[in-house]
């Protein structure tokens, strides 16, 4: 996020340009978690809610490298899983910086993908870590793992002792770029999505 002073000795032009800078401010929100938390359901609601919302985009990357006879992408490739994770969300932080909306919910974010990496064990390339130190998130909201509401599918397939280990790792990879993430508390979904809405800076 970027601040903009402007100092005018006319104190109405002061509103008026202060008012234009926070119209303009584009807020880009995040919303993490382990596998099976809760994120997608919580994405969805606040998009029924009118806010704008960006969707996971390694679901799509793990039903293409299937439909290629590849089935888990992440383990046998996960460089060039990664390198894919991370095109589509600078893709998606340069659409939420560019667009007309002054807040935007993404669900995971750069700073997820060295996560994983680390989880993995794998070495965290230099181009990762200059993108999630470029690329600049103005909040971080964090799913803890809830093992009531864990579940595997064909695209979730690590237990809840690895999801807990991920979310360690998430927790510590955000915490290293700087960010300070915020809980989210367990409950339905709308109590849930009130939280964040509730917590997101004005």
């Amino acid at each position: 996020m970027v601040y903009l002073i402007v100092v005018f000795s006319n104190s109405h032009n002061n509103y008026e340009i202060c008012n234009k800078i926070s119209r303009l401010t584009k807020h880009k929100i995040l919303i993490t978690g382990g596998p099976s938390t809760g994120k997608t359901s919580i994405i969805n609601h606040l998009e029924q809610l009118g806010e704008k919302c960006y969707h996971e985009v390694s679901r799509d990357i793990i039903l293409e490298a299937q439909k290629q006879g590849i089935e888990q992408l992440f383990i046998k490739d996960p460089t060039l899983f990664s390198k894919k994770l991370l095109e589509g969300r600078i893709h998606q932080f340069t659409l939420a910086e560019n667009g007309n909306n002054q807040r935007t919910f993404i669900d995971r974010g750069i700073p997820d993908i060295l996560a994983y990496m680390n989880y993995v064990n794998e070495e965290n390339p230099p181009l990762f870590i200059e993108a999630c130190k470029k690329y600049r998130y103005d909040q971080v909201f964090l799913l803890p793992p809830w093992k009531e509401i864990h579940v595997t599918d064909n695209e979730r397939y690590e237990s809840f002792e690895q999801a807990q280990d991920i979310y360690k790792c998430l927790l510590d990879t955000y915490t290293q770029f700087g960010y300070n993430c915020i809980e989210i508390p367990f409950g339905n979904v709308k109590e849930r999505s009130t939280f964040i809405q509730q917590s997101v800076l004005e």
